[in-house]
């Protein structure tokens, strides 16, 4: 679950902004001043924060200066009011990563997020394994060839393409939506649930026992991590 700090002094942006947040799925922390966001930017290491430029304390330039001299890579969404194009331009020459200008679109910022999330994965993913072996399974994903106690097993490209980011990833937590964007890709989108299926068939194919997986594991109401050795 990816965690999201909201440093704003309004706060009906605030509520509404960390209701919206939550609704999506993700952990959300809130500040209504700079001083509060910048010490929490250094307690809970956010995966990404939602930064009002003019705030009390500290402004919102003075932490992304201090943060990025600090060598904290999380990404930096600002709020900046709209037509400030100056403002917009400083924010990102001291190392904020996008922007939307107030009032906002809801959902324009949460594409937006996703948007962040997805490159900072790509970049964490960008060298796939080409083999994983856990248990009796052997996977050579260059060749798309899967054996299980030395037979080989029928697998379907996507399949194949779920387990290597599985894989990439081991022992961490990769979403549905993460799933379905390198997998079925950004613009097909389709439902969480075919996550879901394809893990289930993985698990007929992979496990042991698919009602008791070892290796292919649920993390409920988040996604799914491959677990090498259990």
């Amino acid at each position: 679950m990816k965690r999201i700090l909201i440093i704003e002094d309004d706060v009906a942006i605030l509520r509404g902004l960390k209701d919206n947040l939550e609704y999506e799925s993700y952990e959300v922390l809130t500040a209504k001043d700079g001083e509060q966001g910048y010490f929490l930017v250094q307690e809970k290491k956010p995966d990404l924060f939602i930064l009002d430029l003019m705030i009390a304390q500290m402004n919102g330039y003075e932490i992304c200066r201090r943060v990025r001299k600090e060598g904290i890579a999380a990404p930096i969404l600002m709020l900046t009011a709209k037509g400030e194009e100056m403002d917009r331009v400083h924010g990102l020459d001291l190392g904020a990563d996008d922007y939307v200008t107030k009032p906002f679109s809801v959902p324009e910022l949460l594409a937006r997020i996703r948007a962040i999330i997805r490159r900072i994965h790509k970049a964490r993913t960008g060298n796939l394994p080409n083999e994983v072996q856990f248990g009796d399974v052997s996977i050579e994903f260059k060749c798309f060839e899967a054996r299980k106690g030395g037979g080989l097993l029928d697998m379907s490209r996507k399949e194949f393409g779920v387990l290597r980011l599985l894989a990439a990833r081991a022992g961490e937590v990769v979403t549905r939506d993460e799933l379905l964007d390198e997998v079925w890709g950004y613009d097909q989108y389709p439902t969480t649930r075919t996550v879901d299926n394809h893990i289930s068939l993985l698990r007929t194919k992979l496990e042991d026992d698919p009602s008791n997986p070892r290796h292919l594991i649920t993390v409920y109401g988040v996604g799914y991590k491959l677990v090498i050795d259990p």
